[in-house]
């Protein structure tokens, strides 16, 4: 995969850049440092260079991470710092912050509830109105809600989810939708498979195809319709079971639950993140029945999310199961963000690069896949059956800080 060579900006910050987001469009970007600023930038017309359009101290500690809002909400930015808030920012459309003609940011909100340092904050998908998740040092995840968008002045503290150990992260699941009101099953039948073929049976007997084994043969898939939160620890005193918390709504009582997830017995003892988390997010689902969760560690950890239903109509429960491990970095993994349609992963890492991650046809055996650094527990979590062929998960592009590809 070929790459345009990557440009520099001199940022003007006078400390270490914690976090750097894109708009919806990624036609402006944001950053923030522990020099207590956050800079907004925008893509000039016509060709790839940035401009800085604002600049303004935020908080009176180190500003960790920065988000947006969906534009459907303006121009709104959120942050979170040190100082132990979180505080919402919106753009006042026409009017100059300074004598050079930068465009001026208001703060709308402060969020105090926390009493150590706030560590990520992330605005929910439109599709759940204007919500906004915080996570802190205490480990507790707190969720807002504007009950006016149009007032962003006004803040609800939504709940407070309680946690015994220090939150590093969190990831909301994109792929909720309010509009969305039928379920979907999917029958899974371990009989009449191919060796290294799991086959799905729907209701109307058509074909589907999962990634990974299927204990209970007489179970099915329900398509996930409940908003969910994932939220990781880096805590040192964090066990391996608590490293990943995964929360869903109760929509009827407008409640946010820890979610039970059981692993599978082929993958239980891989599945299990015992490194401090730094970064997690879901993938878009896009048409699958099941979700992509990706977890950045020392390596990164890629799991798949699902919902299952028994024969009787009568429980459902979250399986999780570990579909493969991207150890090409081979050092600390610290953000990772997937594409608008959930198809390519990008990472980067304290090796100095960028790595892009994507599910490719499986080839001719090539001696540098080893060295692409993906690795599975098992050859049916890495690999799924479609059309006659099959797809793993491999690296496909590499970018150096220096500019180099690979």
């Amino acid at each position: 995969m070929l790459f345009s060579p990557p440009k520099s900006i001199s940022s003007e910050h006078k400390d270490v850049i914690h976090d750097v987001a894109f708009d919806h469009y990624g036609r402006r970007m944001a950053t923030c440092s522990s020099d207590q600023f956050v800079m907004v930038w925008d893509k000039e017309q016509g060709d790839d260079n940035w401009k800085k359009s604002a600049e303004w101290k935020a908080h009176s500690g180190s500003v960790w991470k920065v988000a947006w809002a969906h534009p459907e909400f303006g121009q709104v930015l959120a942050t979170c710092s040190f100082d132990r808030t979180a505080a919402v920012w919106e753009e006042i459309v026409g009017e100059s912050y300074n004598i050079i003609g930068q465009k001026h940011w208001a703060r709308r909100t402060n969020l105090v509830d926390s009493r150590t340092s706030v560590m990520d904050v992330k605005f929910a998908p439109k599709s759940l109105g204007l919500l906004l998740a915080t996570c802190s040092a205490d480990g507790v995840i707190r969720i807002y809600e504007a009950p006016d968008v149009m007032n962003l002045a006004q803040w609800t503290l939504q709940q407070e989810v309680p946690c015994k150990y220090q939150a590093s992260c969190i990831s909301w699941n994109p792929s909720y939708t309010r509009e969305r009101r039928c379920t979907k099953y999917f029958k899974l039948n371990n009989s009449d498979k191919k060796e290294g073929e799991m086959k799905i049976h729907d209701l109307d007997n058509g074909y589907a195809n999962y990634p990974f084994m299927v204990e209970d043969p007489d179970s099915y898939i329900v398509v996930p319709q409940v908003p969910m939160l994932a939220v990781g620890f880096d805590d040192q005193n964090c066990g391996a079971n608590n490293r990943v918390v995964i929360l869903q709504n109760i929509t009827r009582l407008r409640r946010w639950n820890k979610t039970e997830c059981s692993t599978s017995v082929t993958d239980h003892c891989t599945s299990s993140v015992t490194d401090p988390v730094h970064d997690l997010a879901f993938a878009p689902r896009l048409g699958r029945s099941y979700d992509l969760l990706a977890v950045a560690t020392k390596d990164i950890k890629l799991y798949v999310l699902c919902q299952i239903m028994n024969s009787s109509f009568a429980t459902v429960k979250f399986k999780l199961h570990l579909a493969a491990n991207f150890e090409g970095h081979n050092s600390t993994v610290w953000r990772i963000s997937w594409n608008s349609v959930g198809s390519i992963l990008v990472s980067s890492g304290d090796d100095r690069c960028v790595r892009l991650w994507k599910q490719c046809p499986v080839g001719p055996y090539d001696k540098n896949e080893e060295d692409r650094g993906v690795s599975s527990p098992s050859k049916l979590l890495d690999s799924v059956q479609g059309q006659g062929r099959k797809y793993h998960w491999k690296c496909v592009g590499v970018i150096k800080a220096e500019g180099l590809n690979i």
